[in-house]
């Protein structure tokens, strides 16, 4: 794949803005999370003009909040979802084997027993069943194991938290890359993409929906967007979209906080992961290269949609649950890092939101405005899908139909070739192996992309002060490239150091700031001013998660606004 016109760097921003003002697009995409990027990418393969803004980051909502899982729902087969669990398997095996094989890969896990007998012939049941939905493609088949050999698998477990157990396998990827590559990808066949651009309302002609009207949160000024169909992904603000154009929906959409903890590796002693049910959710210890990612809660929500906030009560319930199988508990001293989302459920008439549906829906409240809501990440695609053939049926049967099934996710394409060739790459680029390794699982195919980077600046092969994860050359090309604008979106979601490191990110701020400069034109007053913001943020995030429920951890959280409230002088959503 010809990647010269992927970038999306600040040089492209301005282009598109320019663009936006200009030209009147087939389709205009809101909102750039995993659907939004999924949709942009979907009509921009059909051969239509597409445009996709989002108020804020790429994946910055929902899409970098997830448990980093592909799978199918293995619980959702006991409430008989069984066409979802099957399309969902069927996604899976897609990312995995070939839309991004490069930032997707398989994942064990045990389903630990408690009870001799019944539980296992149950259990094993449900699991054998999951692998014949799902084909096995790209996943080992499940196995049964006796309580030794689970416990050599999880050294950690307590002998008395299980009598037996079940490995099965899943996939995982990191959420907020994925999404935006497929941003970058949708830019690779035309797309217009915009981050950090507010719509404010929408253009209308009698009573067909022409578009919207954008503020740019970085410049101030207000544009114009022309537009023959609209398509709304704003996940949990769907409602808020729907009010814009008077009301007139007819989904409802539901917010469940799911909060996760992110602990080093060397304190849960295992190379596999764990699902178990607890009596609120479902409990998730899962491997996350150097470090376990715990979680999660599924409570309602009706506080800030922007910036979600976890508590004090659901950090301890989360540690609680982990503890009831760890032989060394954990303790709020072993966690790196703590994130909270929103999945935006469909709302429905059952009190617990872990009993609303995780199914999908689209409709169109008014002409020339397609809404898309709930859903998982998993299915992503098909949900997109969806959403562009309603946005596309008054055109008639000559649309072309959806092919993003055989669209790999720019650096896919070669990938299995290069990975084979990462002790050759290593060599020639003077980098260890497991750095080359590193790079590959997060650009694939484009890391030739950053090694040339390193030869041209070769200071940019250095770790970054405060998370040696981490090179130089990622943060830069973080900005060059990737489309991120401010400080947040290079430590929060190019790469994760905000969750990875016991300081958040703090000590690394001041030197990315520093080596990201050039590129966004920063001043040395701007510096200050992301530092400034990001610290603010990282400590308003600390003390939100000293407060003991949910509004206290609220008002905690929006002590720091966000940077682009700062620099537009405006609400963000």
């Amino acid at each position: 794949m010809d990647v010269t016109h992927a970038e999306l760097g600040p040089a492209q921003r301005s282009d598109a803005l320019a663009k936006l003002a200009a030209e009147e697009f087939d389709v205009v995409v809101l909102g750039a999370g995993v659907v939004g990027a999924g949709a942009a990418l979907d009509a921009a393969t059909r051969g239509l003009s597409v445009a996709l803004i989002e108020a804020r980051d790429y994946a910055s909502g929902t899409s970098s909040r997830s448990s980093k899982l592909v799978h199918g729902g293995l619980r959702y087969l006991e409430q008989l979802e069984f066409g979802l669990v099957r399309e969902a398997l069927r996604e899976r095996s897609l990312i995995l084997n070939r839309l991004a094989p490069h930032l997707a890969r398989p994942v064990p896990f045990l389903y630990p027993l408690q009870h001799r007998g019944w539980e296992r012939l149950y259990v094993g049941s449900g699991v054998a069943l999951y692998d014949v939905l799902g084909g096995r493609h790209g996943v080992p088949a499940h196995k049964h194991l006796s309580r030794a050999a689970a416990r050599a698998l999880f050294p950690a477990l307590r002998k008395d938290a299980l009598v037996g157990a079940v490995r099965y396998y899943d996939g995982q990827l990191d959420d907020a890359r994925h999404t935006m590559m497929l941003a970058r990808t949708a830019r690779r066949y035309g797309a217009v993409c915009v981050p950090s651009a507010r719509v404010t309302g929408f253009r209308r002609e009698e009573d067909r929906v022409t578009g919207v009207v954008v503020q740019d949160l970085e410049g101030g000024t207000q544009i114009q967007v022309r537009a023959k169909q609209t398509i709304n992904a704003t996940g949990v603000w769907t409602d808020e979209t729907q009010d814009m154009v008077g009301g007139r929906g007819q989904l409802r959409v539901r917010a469940s906080k799911g909060i996760h903890l992110v602990v080093p590796r060397d304190r849960i002693n295992a190379t596999v992961g764990i699902i178990s049910r607890t009596e609120k959710s479902v409990l998730f210890v899962i491997p996350w290269e150097s470090h376990w990612i715990i979680g999660t809660t599924d409570s309602d929500w009706n506080l800030d949609l922007a910036h979600p906030a976890a508590s004090r009560a659901d950090i301890e319930y989360v540690l609680g649950q982990v503890n009831r199988l760890l032989s060394t508990p954990l303790t709020t001293d072993d966690i790196q890092g703590v994130y909270a989302g929103l999945r935006p459920l469909l709302h429905g008439e059952s009190d617990a939101t872990s009993q609303l549906s995780r199914e999908h829906a689209v409709v169109t409240p008014v002409a020339g405005l397609t809404l898309v809501a709930g859903g998982k990440y998993t299915t992503y695609r098909v949900m997109a899908k969806d959403a562009v053939d309603a946005a596309l049926h008054s055109l008639g049967p000559a649309t072309p139909p959806c092919v993003t099934d055989q669209i790999p996710v720019i650096g896919a394409e070669g990938f299995a070739a290069l990975w084979n060739a990462r002790e050759k790459l290593a060599a020639e680029s003077g980098l260890h192996v497991a750095r080359v390794e590193h790079l590959l699982h997060r650009y694939g195919t484009l890391v030739h992309e950053l090694l040339r980077l390193v030869t041209e600046r070769p200071e940019l092969a250095r770790p970054v002060d405060g998370a040696p994860e981490y090179l130089q050359c990622e943060l830069y090309y973080g900005a060059s490239h990737e489309g991120a604008l401010h400080l947040d979106d290079l430590l929060a979601r190019r790469t994760r150091i905000s969750i990875e490191t016991f300081d958040r990110g703090v000590s690394a701020a001041p030197e990315v700031a520093r080596i990201v400069a050039p590129v966004l034109g920063w001043s040395d007053e701007d510096i200050r001013r992301e530092v400034e913001h990001y610290v603010t943020r990282v400590a308003a995030e600390r003390e939100s998660q000293e407060q003991a429920d949910d509004h206290t951890a609220d008002a905690a959280r929006l002590g720091a606004p966000d940077v682009r409230t700062q620099r537009a002088g405006t609400p963000v959503t």
